[in-house]
């Protein structure tokens, strides 16, 4: 039966395609009967017989007899011969269909089990990741089996071919993204599929589509052994987008994946030196990323709706090595078709890699990107102040009970309003969240959303409108954006101050008095980069210093002359 392609898509539309008069049509009739049903056909996953128990469909959360008669070696044969072949990994399929047939064989080789899988082709569930997928960026999917991995994996090959005009090759190891026989399932689209003979040559079939078909993309299921991770590595090192999934439900796995650590850098074991262990505040023996990611995006599936992405797996595995928190940026589709930036309650990780209650920046949140006003673009903030507030002073206090200035109109885009609301009151800036540009003072976004220019970014750009562009969406970083707003004299309006000169200052000064002085000082508790900064300015002339305490009050202690 031939499929036709789906029309464009209305936002939040998805079209699914299933085939399943062709599956049912290789089971027995008597199991078919109690499968006719629209509440029978709707939502089925599997079909399970097994020789000498009773048939039971497989639906989410539940399961239901087929009948009270047992499954025979008839029934089984009956269903072996209305499909394909089984291959080395016994598994079969229907062609030009999705559907995939399992076996379970004796100690002899005899079938005495199958799970007959309902393979369904669902156009528009990638949504969520679209500005991801058409990035360029290498992307691995990871999830729990059966959330939709190899689904979104076949709509994303589809989407690159069809829509981006890219040359894509699918690496189809178990026919389970193309379907079975020699002619693709439409749901691929354009893209061109390489089937695997046995599972253990997928890595060789990968390097193979690289060296003789000059794809743009790969398209390749569930990535499992050493091989196949280097296999990943050297088409990733050749400039073709990568697009996989692998096993784990989250970038944590795969850093306690001996055999697939590699796709995100690799983890090893360094020694440091006395001067640089003292200069970090760490032990001599620590982790660090052993090379550069094969992947450069991570995305976590809950499910077609609601996705974790990791951004940057560079930044997120660094800092995870050097006990940060980081949190992966949560998406989610709107009942509108609208992607959402929200917040999720704080995952526990089972990760053996020590994470603090981390200050509020981690290391990959230094960058704040740039304002943008009547076509010129500088920079918003290169670094961050030091952690902890002075109280309020009296003049402050005065200056709080004096009329405030209106509201700053902002309007978000790709960024969480949760976390805009509640930097507002970290900050204590009166900030208007406003739903359209033309009512806005300013928009903030981030910086993957600026550089593609959808149509929001450009209106802005001709009403001449500052634009903050964050490099990933933290609290911290919309704290600093809105801080922006605020002047030396801490209120809306003013002339803006970088904050880190406070910190040369603070530093500076306190190396006079240890050089006056001749004993050691220690400065007010600070983040990891601020107290970089202050051990390189110690060390310029010519002192020693160390960190000490711990976080969030840890500190640099300057030390004098031969201490």
């Amino acid at each position: 039966m031939t499929q036709l392609q789906p029309e464009p898509l209305l936002p939040n539309e998805q079209i699914v395609t299933d085939d399943l008069d062709l599956l049912l049509e290789a089971l027995p009739p008597r199991i078919v009967e109690s499968l006719q049903g629209d509440d029978r056909r709707t939502a089925l996953l599997e079909v399970i017989m097994d020789l000498g128990r009773l048939p039971e469909a497989r639906y989410p959360g539940r399961e239901v007899v087929l009948s009270r008669s047992e499954v025979t070696e008839e029934d089984l044969q009956y269903v072996t011969e209305h499909i394909g072949d089984f291959g080395e990994d016994n598994r079969a399929g229907i062609e030009r269909t999705l559907h995939r047939i399992s076996c379970i064989r004796n100690r002899r080789g005899k079938v005495v089990g199958l799970t007959c899988r309902v393979g369904r082709a669902v156009y528009g569930t990638i949504r969520v990741i679209d500005d991801l997928v058409r990035s360029g960026q290498s992307i691995l999917l990871l999830g729990r089996p059966g959330v939709g991995k190899t689904t979104m994996l076949r709509e994303v090959a589809r989407v690159l071919a069809d829509e981006a005009n890219k040359r894509v090759v699918i690496v189809d190891t178990s026919n389970e993204i193309g379907g079975d026989g020699d002619i693709p399932h439409p749901a691929i689209g354009g893209a061109r599929r390489m089937q695997v003979v046995t599972p253990a040559m997928q890595h060789a079939v990968m390097i193979e589509a690289v060296e003789n078909h000059m794809p743009e993309v790969i398209v390749i299921d569930e990535i499992g052994t050493e091989l196949e991770a280097q296999a990943a590595r050297t088409i990733a090192e050749r400039g073709v987008q990568l697009v996989g999934t692998a096993h784990g439900t989250s970038l944590e796995n795969l850093m306690l994946n001996p055999t697939l650590a590699d796709l995100i850098g690799g983890i090893q074991s360094v020694t440091l030196g006395d001067e640089e262990a003292r200069r970090r505040g760490t032990q001599k023996s620590i982790l660090e990323r052993k090379a550069p990611p094969t992947f450069d995006a991570v995305v976590e599936i809950q499910s077609w709706q609601r996705v974790a992405v990791h951004r940057s797996v560079a930044e997120t595995v660094d800092a995870l090595l050097r006990g940060y928190d980081a949190p992966p940026e949560t998406r989610q589709l709107s009942a509108s078709g609208r992607m959402e930036i929200v917040d999720s309650a704080p995952r526990v990780s089972d990760s053996p890699f020590p994470t603090t209650a981390a200050p509020r920046q981690s290391r990959q949140g230094w960058e704040i990107g740039h304002h943008r006003r009547g076509g010129h673009i500088r920079d918003v903030a290169a670094a961050a102040a030091s952690a902890g507030a002075a109280p309020a002073t009296p003049e402050e206090v005065s200056e709080a009970m004096a009329p405030a200035p209106p509201p700053i109109r902002l309007f978000p885009f790709g960024v969480s309003r949760a976390r805009l609301e509640q930097a507002e009151r970290t900050t204590g800036v009166d900030v208007e969240l406003v739903d359209d540009v033309r009512e806005a003072d300013a928009l903030v976004t981030l910086r993957s959303y600026y550089r593609s220019k959808p149509v929001p970014i450009r209106e802005a750009e001709e009403r001449s409108l500052p634009i903050y562009v964050v490099k990933s969406n933290t609290a911290y970083q919309l704290e600093q954006v809105l801080s922006q707003f605020r002047g030396d004299d801490g209120l809306p309006g003013g002339p803006r101050r970088d904050p880190m000169v406070d910190v040369f200052r603070e530093t500076e000064d306190a190396i006079a008095r240890v050089m006056q002085e001749g004993r050691p000082i220690e400065l007010a508790p600070a983040n990891s980069y601020v107290r970089r900064i202050q051990h390189q300015i110690a060390t310029r002339y010519n002192l020693d210093s160390r960190s000490a305490g711990k976080e969030p009050q840890r500190r640099v202690k300057i030390l004098p002359f031969g201490h």
